[in-house]
């Protein structure tokens, strides 16, 4: 039987874009995947928008150095967003233009004026915003599928329908076994298994770090007018909504985060409705249909910071979690992090500038 250098559980973004790093630097890898199909929870339901301050000043450093990687290779078309506030959100906007201040995001204030001539039929109540230029559409499925296929030709082997059922490691090597009863065996299980993550730590013998998963809805809108192609991403100083184009329907959420279990989520018909109150009170559009809905998980540790390396405790078993919503745009930056720590690769131009040290497992008592 094969034994590979690394065996990561999870073929989603962060699965496939961490695969093909490590087969880029000359290792072997195996990919085991409970779906049928790569991509078929959180990164096949994104919202697909790059946006430098989503995550935090931490994870800007992430999405910045990832930037020029999905730039060159095709996978972002300019968009722009807004950070819109009424006159009570004046400190609230303040307080963002001050976190992000030396983050290295470009952000900018503009007042009521500007604002209408981005937005058509803002209501009179939204008085300024936080103007962010370089936010992008993400061509999601491309950058996967971009990924999968670096992957395949440079020898990684992806097994779909492998949920991982048991994994014990002796004389340095894991040996796997998932639900169909196929084995396999790797020096290095790396845990990319976004909101089942802490389940498969458990399964190795590895202490969870209480990685949550949280639902976040998004409804398609037919609306009139129908948005204009070239509108920004607008999105509640306060947290409670944003929205965007797509196709000339609206995708619209009301950035819920409900605590759940890992599962296949499903939309709450009360969140969809408080999303469309929340837009009606944002624009004067009519709503002409609800089109479709749908809902994803986002997987954050309790400090909100990704989890990349090997565990303090166990070794041999490797985090790639804990991603949020932000584990797409980051990927390009995130995986090639994640491939020098695991192999004891030297910083490159694309990771120089990023302090691994604050998302290390070992940060966590």
């Amino acid at each position: 039987m094969t034994t590979y250098d690394f065996a990561i559980v999870g073929a989603g973004i962060a699965g496939a874009s961490l695969a093909a790093e490590l087969a880029e630097a000359g290792s072997s890898v195996l990919v085991l995947e409970a779906e049928d199909q790569p991509g078929y929870h959180s990164t096949g339901r994104s919202a697909a928008f790059w946006e430098e301050c989503y995550g935090g000043p931490e994870i800007v450093p992430l999405t910045i150095a990832s930037g020029a990687y999905l730039r060159e290779h095709g996978f972002l078309t300019p968009r722009g967003a807004l950070y819109i506030g009424r006159e009570s959100d004046a400190g609230e906007l303040d307080a963002f233009m001050s976190r992000f201040a030396d983050s290295g995001a470009t952000i900018e204030r503009i007042g009521r004026d500007e604002l209408e001539g981005r937005v058509p039929g803002l209501r009179e109540s939204w008085t300024s915003a936080i103007w962010e230029p370089a936010c992008a559409d993400i061509d999601v499925a491309g950058l996967h599928a971009h990924y999968l296929g670096r992957a395949r030709q440079l020898g990684v082997g992806i097994a779909c329908r492998a949920r991982l059922a048991a994994a014990s490691r002796t004389d340095g090597v894991w040996t796997l076994a998932d639900t169909k009863g196929e084995t396999y065996r790797a020096t290095v299980l790396v845990n990319a298994a976004g909101a089942w993550a802490d389940d498969v730590a458990r399964l190795a013998g590895v202490k969870a770090l209480g990685i949550q998963p949280y639902r976040r809805t998004v409804a398609q809108l037919r609306t009139d007018p129908a948005p204009d192609a070239d509108l920004p991403l607008v999105l509640d100083i306060a947290g409670s909504f944003y929205f965007k184009p797509e196709t000339g329907r609206v995708w619209l959420s009301p950035h819920d985060e409900d605590p759940v279990e890992a599962c296949d989520a499903a939309p709450e018909e009360l969140a969809v409705a408080e999303a469309i109150d929340r837009f009606e009170q944002v624009v004067d559009w009519k709503v002409l249909a609800l089109e479709r809905k749908w809902a994803g998980l986002r997987s954050f540790a309790p400090d909100r910071l990704p989890v990349y390396g090997f565990d303090p405790q166990v070794e041999g078993f490797a985090w790639f979690a804990g991603q949020g919503g932000f584990g797409i745009q980051t990927s390009p930056a995130a995986a090639r992090l994640a491939a020098q720590l695991l192999t004891g690769a030297a910083s490159d131009e694309m990771t120089r500038t990023i302090d691994a040290t604050l998302y290390s497992p070992a940060r966590f008592p």
